[in-house]
């Protein structure tokens, strides 16, 4: 199958179309406080960095986003252990200071439902390295969530992440097609989302009951989230694999 890839700067028109894709997030992935506070504004305010596919009948099935931001910054120098919710942070932070950026990272592939499956997120992250190289960097960095930890939540991510089949690459599928593009780990993230919530609102995104102390397994999370009623809390610590791709 074809598909037609372009960024919102080159067609501004189809940001409403592109931001309302369906996704398959589970509800509680997306209640994080940074990603709510930055996520929606990368199409918006770098739309350069937004990339989205269509099939040969126009639909958007896809889209890509990433940020630049300067790892080479006083302080940094290294990826973020915070992963995800770091690097957004400090990607607005030098895009409101003027800092110039030295290294892109992915923030996000995502796939229309009826089109997994297809080959689709190869080519989304083959086309945001492009996009990255076209603007003049010479690394793509990703703090990938690996797509089948979650029927593993118990394992230690350390494990999991540097785990290979016989075929020497990767066994966790996602991290398999960053692999392939050429990517090698870097580090692991092991705070890279946080979602904290009332006992209710964890009732209300997960459809369980949350009335048991300790840590409670929750489809579609990487590792259990931690139960705690008596502060009628609970909190999801999601870890994340940095892979850097050499361009």
């Amino acid at each position: 199958m074809e598909w037609k890839v372009s960024s919102l700067a080159e067609r501004p028109e189809m940001l409403d179309r592109v931001v309302g894709m369906a996704n398959t997030w589970p509800e509680f992935a997306i209640q994080d406080l940074v990603g709510d506070a930055h996520y929606g504004r990368i199409p918006r305010e770098l739309p350069q960095y937004a990339l989205f596919a269509e099939d040969e009948h126009g639909e958007v099935v896809a889209h890509a986003y990433s940020v630049p931001f300067a790892l080479a910054a006083e302080g940094r120098g290294r990826l973020p252990a915070r992963g995800w919710a770091e690097v957004l942070v400090w990607a607005f932070a030098d895009l409101r200071q003027g800092t110039r950026p030295d290294t892109v990272s992915a923030i996000s592939v995502v796939i229309a439902p009826h089109a997994q499956g297809s080959g689709l997120s190869a080519r989304m992250l083959s086309a945001m390295r492009d996009n990255a190289r076209a603007h003049g960097f010479g690394e793509v960095v990703a703090p990938v969530r690996p797509n089948a930890k979650h029927l593993e939540p118990h394992t230690p991510i350390e494990e999991y992440a540097h785990r290979v089949r016989p075929d020497g690459l990767p066994h966790d599928p996602w991290l398999r097609v960053h692999a392939r593009a050429g990517a090698a780990i870097d580090s692991i993230a092991p705070a890279s989302m946080t979602v904290a919530g009332s006992l209710e609102q964890w009732r209300t995104w997960t459809g369980l009951p949350f009335d048991t102390a300790g840590d409670i397994e929750v489809p579609g999370a990487l590792v259990p989230v931690r139960c705690e009623p008596e502060r009628d809390l609970a909190v999801y610590v999601e870890p994340n694999v940095w892979m850097r791709h050499p361009l």
